[in-house]
């Protein structure tokens, strides 16, 4: 396999098997939220996690990034093991959750620079990516707004600048686009269709079929914690026997959508 313009083997990104997480919890007992998962993601491709609200998706993407340890399984990102090389796999990412927000006393540009210091990259660096970045998400306008003055969307760029600073082979993104309106939404969309040209790989989780139709080259369907099917839109299309996709996913999941198309 030939590797990637940042150094891993296609297919080598992410990888795993039987990968499972359960809580305990009072009143449901021992809940799966992640039963059983095992998927592969090649490197420099987009690939969604699709599912509806409570699927697990959140839970996978954690555990894929170091933030939970697996209950069992195993899963191996950038080729590091998640729970024996955890630093590796850390280096290796940039990560946006659904509660990661900026400093409110912070300008982006001072954000940028701080995390960019975390990451250890000099001041010239630091500099180019910060301009790289705020061309790339439309920020010139309020790069040196304090955070808390800044609009839920403006927010969330500062967010994903944040989180792709250090130009890292492998993103997560969870939801980027939640609570943004549709300008906002096209240009975190446009920048992911820039780190696939670049030849980096993202991993995002949604419940939005536009974005998954308009981005992604491969996608992983969850369902009450199971892969319920992972393929390229068509693929997934054959599977089911056409219609939108929308319908696709629908039956995918085991929901009778007949009614919804009367």
């Amino acid at each position: 396999m030939k590797p990637s313009r940042f150094g891993v083997r296609q297919r080598d990104m992410i990888e795993t098997q039987d990968l499972t997480k359960t809580f305990a919890d009072r009143k449901r007992g021992l809940v799966r939220a992640v039963d059983g998962v095992t998927m592969a993601c090649s490197a420099g491709e987009v690939f969604g996690v699709l599912g509806p609200n409570g699927a697990g998706k959140t839970t996978l993407l954690r555990m894929l990034g170091t933030i939970l340890q697996p209950t069992s399984g195993t899963a191996r990102v950038a080729g590091f093991d998640v729970v024996s090389h955890p630093q590796e796999v850390r280096g290796s990412i940039g990560y946006l959750s659904g509660t990661t927000a900026p400093y409110d006393r912070l300008t982006p540009r001072e954000m940028l620079a701080y995390f960019g210091a975390l990451h250890g990259m000099d001041r010239g660096a630091i500099a180019e990516r910060t301009r790289e970045a705020f061309d790339d998400l439309d920020m010139h306008e309020f790069a040196d707004r304090r955070c808390e003055r800044l609009s839920t969307g403006q927010r969330q760029k500062v967010n994903i600048a944040r989180a792709t600073l250090h130009r890292p082979p492998l993103l997560f993104l969870d939801e980027p686009t939640a609570g943004l309106d549709v300008l906002a939404s096209r240009t975190v969309m446009r920048f992911i269709r820039k780190c696939r040209s670049e030849g980096r790989t993202v991993v995002f989780s949604t419940h939005i079929m536009g974005e998954v139709e308009g981005l992604c080259d491969r996608i992983a369907v969850i369902h009450r914690g199971k892969l319920a099917a992972m393929g390229s839109l068509a693929e997934l299309r054959e599977r089911v026997g056409g219609g939108s996709f929308e319908q696709v996913f629908l039956r995918l999941i085991g929901e009778d959508d007949t009614e919804d198309a009367a």
